[in-house]
């Protein structure tokens, strides 16, 4: 039992991060950059689309409601028909509250009104649907990949991620090529379409240009050692163990300048554009003997650092951009261009 606990729990932990990552991602798709105030009523939003979904379960499957109302401790005056009427009601009054948490999610200055607050309240239903459709599919990818992990002996690791909108290509690219750098031939093949799904179901519901930004086809890195699964908002590796750990620093070393967020608040990724706009701005190797980094950029740096003095975001997500900051900043001291790959010693 407790080896199975053990087992649990790290698959728990696992897709804990990447269903956070994945609802950080397709957030940012619905309803635009989620300052981090407004970080608790995309959890009240995801909470309700899945209580939705378990209650519309027992209402079109009998035997699963009846397990529920056994389930639930009610008191003896409270009769199990008016249980199933009220999970009739929740039903269909829960994804109007998800929609009007969406248009709460808009900023009061270009919030809709009128007839496109209603469009928007209505909306709630496709996106309840989309994000407990989201939950529960990846939690169940999560345990079969850890699975088939667990049963070739191989080791595993995620690199949380946000795609840029229309980025997927290059962040390909650009880890195909950090990969190869350090050592990891690596071909690429097509992803399984099924695990398409949620992005496809974002692009849907979100409508308008941002269907444009869902990459049509996921990208597997591949060789006999390693698998490296391309998601908008995840990289998920498998393989041997050195592989992993290779490939684990070839890629967040190259994530400092891939078309990519390593956050999910709109405060956070306001940083991460800044910095961003330091390595555009020069991150060259030596020229003439003189390191690739100007006064300006140093300025910047110094800018940022009272940025991050006082940014009011997750620690995680702080520690993040902290790390970026120290790695931009290294690599312009020495002259490497900006998001070097790690080497292994020869």
């Amino acid at each position: 039992m407790a080896i199975l606990a053990m087992l649990f729990a790290a698959i728990g932990k696992q897709a804990g991060r990447v269903l956070t990552t994945a609802l950080g991602w397709a957030s940012t798709l619905l309803f635009g950059r989620v300052p981090r105030q407004k970080q608790l009523l995309l959890s009240l939003i995801t909470l309700g689309s899945l209580a939705w979904a378990v209650m519309l379960l027992g209402i079109v499957l009998p035997t699963v409601g009846t397990f529920l109302l056994t389930a639930l401790p009610l008191p003896d005056f409270i009769e199990q028909n008016w249980v199933r009427l009220a999970m009739l009601i929740a039903a269909l009054v829960m994804p109007l509250l998800v929609g009007l948490g969406g248009l709460f999610m808009v900023d009061a200055g270009s919030r809709p009104t009128g007839v496109e607050a209603a469009r928007q309240v209505l909306r709630g239903y496709p996106i309840s649907f989309l994000l407990a459709f989201t939950l529960i599919f990846l939690a169940i990818v999560g345990l079969v990949r850890k699975s088939r992990t667990l049963a070739r002996r191989w080791t595993d690791a995620h690199i949380p991620i946000v795609v840029h909108a229309g980025g997927y290509a290059t962040m390909v690219d650009d880890l195909e090529k950090a990969l190869c750098q350090s050592g990891l031939t690596v071909e690429r093949r097509p992803g399984a379409s099924l695990l398409a799904v949620p992005a496809r179901l974002v692009g849907r519901v979100a409508g308008g240009g941002v269907r444009a930004l869902v990459p049509d086809q996921l990208t597997t890195l591949y060789s006999t050692a390693l698998e490296v699964e391309l998601y908008p908002s995840d990289i998920a590796i498998s393989g041997k163990k050195v592989a992993v750990a290779r490939a684990r620093a070839a890629i967040a070393s190259r994530l400092t300048a891939t078309a990519a967020y390593m956050t999910t608040s709109k405060e956070a990724q306001a940083v991460e554009d800044r910095l961003a706009g330091i390595i555009g701005a020069g991150g060259r190797t030596h020229q003439e003997g003189q390191p690739g980094r100007s006064e300006g950029q140093i300025e910047e740096l110094r800018a940022i650092d009272t940025t991050l003095a006082t940014l009011d975001v997750d620690y995680a997500e702080w520690e993040v951009l902290y790390r970026m900051r120290l790695q931009i900043e290294r690599d312009l001291l020495v002259g490497s261009p900006v998001g070097q790959v790690l080497h292994p010693p020869a």
